[in-house]
C-alpha cells in the first residue's frame, strides 16, 4: 500500500485518542461508531453483525496488547482501518492473557479480494515491534497516529 492508499484508509476522523469502553463488544462498536461518524460505514447493523460474528470464529486480542476486530462486510463501500487506545486495557481473549491497549478495526467490503489480509497482515508486522507500540501509545494527537501507522505500514 502506497502512503496516500493509507492516508485513506485511516484518516484522522477515524482516530480516537479518548479511553474506550472496558469491554470487547463495547469497543468494537466504538471503533465501528468512528466509521459510522467519517460516514464509512453504511449499513451499520449489518458491519456489527459481521465483525461479532468474526470475533465467535477467533478471537481478533493478538497478544502483546492488541486486538484486530476485522470483517469483510456489506456495510461498508471501501477499506476502512479505525483506531483506539486504552489505558487501563480490555480483555480481546488473547492467546498471552495479556489486556488489548491498542485496537485497529478493518472493515473491507464482502467483494473485495483480500485486501482485509493485505492490511492485516502489514499492520501486523509493524505492531510486533514494541518501539512502534510504544509510540501509539505515546502519540498526542489524530495526527500523530496516521503519520506513525503510514510510516509503519506503508
Amino acid at each position: 500500500m502506497n502512503e496516500s492508499d493509507l492516508e485513506e484508509l485511516i484518516n484522522v476522523r477515524l482516530i480516537s485518542l479518548e479511553e474506550p469502553p472496558a469491554e470487547k463488544e463495547a469497543v468494537i462498536e466504538h471503533l465501528l461508531d468512528l466509521a459510522v461518524e467519517a460516514g464509512r460505514v453504511s449499513d451499520r447493523e449489518q458491519a456489527l453483525a459481521d465483525l461479532l460474528e468474526r470475533e465467535e470464529e477467533s478471537t481478533t486480542g493478538v497478544g502483546m496488547g492488541i486486538g484486530i476486530p476485522h470483517a469483510k462486510t456489506t456495510g461498508v463501500e471501501e477499506p476502512t482501518l479505525a483506531f483506539a487506545r486504552s489505558s487501563a486495557g480490555v480483555d480481546f481473549g488473547a492467546m498471552d492473557d495479556e489486556p488489548a491497549t491498542l485496537f485497529f478495526m478493518i472493515l473491507v467490503p464482502e467483494a473485495s479480494s483480500d485486501d482485509h489480509l493485505q492490511i492485516l497482515s502489514s499492520l501486523s508486522r509493524s505492531l510486533v515491534h514494541e518501539e512502534t507500540r510504544e509510540k501509539l501509545h505515546d502519540a498526542d494527537s489524530a495526527e500523530a497516529v496516521q503519520r506513525i501507522v503510514i510510516e509503519e505500514v506503508a
